[in-house]
């Protein structure tokens, strides 16, 4: 049966995977994969660059692509630093060596504005902006991110945009808006850190995932209006900093949510409740992925578990539908990618690692430096890990540690890249990276 879903759900999605497209920060299907060849292997400041275009202002949402267009959002003028000390992923060491500091644009004393910038895919030239004004709550952020931190998501009718104020506005491809939404109006996204989480699109509705101090829900609305469709509660205390992303099993297509007490399922259709498994973080960052009828995931925080979760089920499953768990060693932030039996993830430490998708058991770990804030994506035999110094390290695939080139280019990376017809788009604070085939 699972075999069966796992075929109907390749189907479904198989013009997304054959469409050159990159739709969300986490690519088709939300796996960080690409059925791409011809990727490439080795570029710097002055090989394999395609084009290098400004960003207005700075933030660290991925990139995204439909078509021509490859979109980004930034924040130009700053906004409040959260006061006291502020967490890194290096400990014990020095973070600025490894590549760790804060972002750019933090001197930029102008008015405050949101911007959605699509440049071409072809020459990287701007195809049109659209600029946001804040309003309402501006809460303050960690240093090294701003309220332009969700990444943009796109399907062939609409681009979504998402900034921490709560503000969302959906365009066409043309970058006339459709619709806008301020979900802080009714309560303050002001989660610790700052807002991080993405819109998601399903099918004909965009899901936004609320889940702060202030008010913790789901909402989806309709993609072309945004009018609600539906909104699921959570109590009070419930955060996440993850993405909802999607999994097609016996109980119909449901949306998967990485949370402060658990990962839950719901109905992606009415948003009603399917299972949980229970587990508290303190920093549930990370989005999980299905492959071949298995949800694998990380938790997020320091030295967090590993999952493999069999679907289905119902109510409380983490006893029942646990495939297996490792209990310490996934990363702080970035999430794993899944690729050829193998899953891997880059830790917090600049320690990069492989274990077997069927037990969890490691397989291979290296050391390569860096600081990985960015998550992983694979194709083309390869596996690519971008570091905040600016160096790519990229990996031949499978069960031995094969680095095939160290790539550096002069900026400081947080946003995940991004796949499609033989180029990757590498997104710094301040600027997009197209490196590969001309």
């Amino acid at each position: 049966m699972r075999k069966l879903f796992v075929c109907l759900w390749c189907v479904a999605f198989g013009a997304i995977l054959s469409a050159d497209n990159w739709p969300n920060w986490r690519g088709p299907l939300s796996r960080g994969v690409t059925p791409e060849t011809g990727l490439p292997t080795s570029w710097s400041m002055t090989s394999n660059l395609v084009w290098r275009a400004s960003i207005p202002g700075a933030g660290v949402s991925s990139p995204v692509i439909w078509g021509d267009l490859v979109v980004v959002t930034s924040q130009k003028g700053i906004t409040e630093r959260r006061s006291g000390s502020h967490p890194s992923l290096v400990q014990g060491a020095d973070a600025a060596a490894s590549g760790e500091r804060t972002l750019a644009g933090r001197t930029d004393a102008g008015p405050v504005t949101f911007v959605v910038t699509a440049f071409r895919f072809s020459n990287g030239s701007v195809a049109w902006t659209h600029d946001v004004r804040p309003d309402g709550t501006m809460a303050p952020v960690h240093d090294k991110h701003n309220l332009a931190t969700p990444s943009p998501v796109a399907d062939g009718d609409v681009v979504v945009a998402w900034f921490g104020t709560g503000q969302v506005v959906a365009l066409d491809h043309a970058g006339k808006p459709l619709w806008s939404k301020h979900l802080g109006q009714s309560a303050p996204l002001d989660i610790q850190w700052g807002h991080s989480s993405s819109p998601a699109i399903h099918g004909d509705l965009v899901y936004l995932l609320c889940y702060q101090p202030s008010g913790a829900y789901l909402v989806a609305l309709d993609k072309k209006t945004g009018a609600q469709k539906w909104k699921h509660d959570r109590e009070r205390g419930v955060i996440s900093y993850s993405t909802p992303v999607f999994v097609t099993s016996p109980q119909g297509d449901l949306v998967v949510v990485n949370s402060s007490t658990g990962v839950e399922a719901l109905r992606a259709d009415t948003g009603a409740p399917v299972w949980h498994i229970l587990e508290d973080s303190r920093f549930p960052i990370p989005v999980p992925s299905l492959v071949d009828g298995m949800i694998y995931m990380t938790r997020g925080y320091r030295s967090g578990p590993y999952w493999a979760i069999k679907p289905g089920g119902s109510g409380d499953i983490t006893s029942s539908h646990a495939a297996w768990r490792v209990a310490t060693g996934a990363p702080y932030v970035s999430s794993v990618v899944v690729y050829d039996g193998l899953i891997y993830s880059a830790g917090d430490a600049g320690i990069i690692s492989a274990l077997d998708a069927k037990t969890g058991e490691r397989v291979w770990q290296e050391r390569v430096g860096g600081a990985f804030s960015a998550s992983p994506i694979a194709g083309d035999g390869k596996v690519y890990f971008v570091s905040e110094s600016g160096e790519t390290v990229v990996i031949k695939a499978g069960r031995t540690a094969e680095v095939l080139a160290r790539n550096r280019l002069d900026a400081h990376f947080v946003a995940s890249p991004a796949a499609s017809r033989g180029r990757l788009m590498l997104r710094s604070d301040d600027a997009v990276f197209a490196v590969g085939a001309r």
